[in-house]
């Protein structure tokens, strides 16, 4: 029988550091899904963690040399290839293999499937470049007992609340507990927005799903298409942190997702998906582009031309 999940008092919710509380998510069992009266996002995502960390597992417990950590971690890799591009197939032909500028990926997202084949992508193609993961709460609650083998694969991932998660909790505004979730949601972002500065800054790749959510076309609707309706700022937010720093060279790349015929929102097993480069925005093309003053509250205009790139790669009916 699992181990029931700890639950975090409303004090420790109020009081802890973001970092504190994904320490206890990681290494004390603790739930801050269960704690903020949202166990059933938790548990929809029981199954789906359940095989992620067996197959981890797997990659670590059925390699060698085990004495040597470099050696096992590459080997553990050199398995997770093999093993995913047989069960999840993907093509990703194109794609940028050895870059010395820290790299951006955001991509459509119309189901869980292009996550393993995003990861396989990756680990084949991009070596030891640390890669960074924004990954949904429930996710990330699924996936943090395994967080250091994770890490070892090359990928860090670090939690988020998306806008969708945000309103399935339904916490009650104004109340105490509406608060310090809104903090840590807050503070969530701010490490991440962290990490990933000092993750490309060192020649690192982040990748991220600009609709923060699994959506099945690019644009959410016709409107955001046809600019009559705002884009979630993903992309820009992230830009405008990453480009603060005069130091910042990265490039941000549209990466177009085609999954298979009939596919489903699941990993969708032996069933080939298409990764596709779109054209890439360079450090020097959004820097003159974009920023047209010192230090730009918005950047008009990026992320509806982020998207579109990633549409220039699809067919229509992925568009809006």
């Amino acid at each position: 029988m699992a181990k029931k999940k700890n639950v975090f008092t409303k004090n420790e919710l109020s009081t802890l550091s973001a970092e504190e509380i994904i320490d206890k998510i990681q290494h004390e069992n603790y739930s801050l899904l269960n704690s903020l009266g949202a166990e059933d996002l938790r548990k929809e995502m029981v199954p789906v963690g359940k095989a992620c960390n067996t197959a981890i597992n797997y990659f670590f417990n059925t390699t060698g040399p085990k004495n040597d950590e470099v050696a096992h971690n590459k080997a553990a890799r050199k398995k997770l290839v093999k093993v995913l591009s047989k069960i999840t197939p993907g093509s990703y032909a194109g794609m940028p293999k050895d870059r010395e500028n820290g790299l951006v990926i955001g991509f459509n997202h119309p189901s869980l499937g292009e996550i393993a084949r995003i990861l396989t992508m990756k680990i084949d193609i991009m070596g030891d470049k640390p890669m960074y993961f924004p990954v949904n709460l429930p996710w990330y609650e699924a996936l943090a007992p395994n967080f250091d083998r994770i890490k070892r694969l090359g990928i860090i991932i670090t939690p988020t609340i998306t806008p969708s998660t945000w309103r399935k909790m339904g916490l009650k505004e104004g109340t105490k507990l509406y608060e310090a979730a809104n903090k840590i949601k807050k503070d969530f972002r701010n490490i991440y927005t962290n990490l990933s500065h000092d993750a490309v800054l060192n020649g690192g790749v982040i990748f991220v799903a600009p609709s923060a959510t699994r959506q099945a076309t690019i644009f959410k609707t016709e409107e955001a298409y046809n600019k009559e309706e705002e884009i979630i700022p993903t992309m820009s937010m992230l830009a405008l942190k990453l480009y603060s720093d005069p130091k910042m060279n990265c490039d941000f790349l549209p990466m177009a997702v085609l999954p298979p015929k009939n596919y489903k929102r699941g990993l969708n097993f032996n069933k080939r998906y298409r990764l596709i480069p779109g054209k890439i925005m360079t450090a020097a093309e959004i820097r003159k582009k974009y920023f047209k003053t010192k230090n730009p509250k918005r950047l008009d205009g990026f992320d509806w031309e982020f998207h579109k790139r990633i549409a220039d790669e699809l067919p229509k009916n992925f568009w809006y």
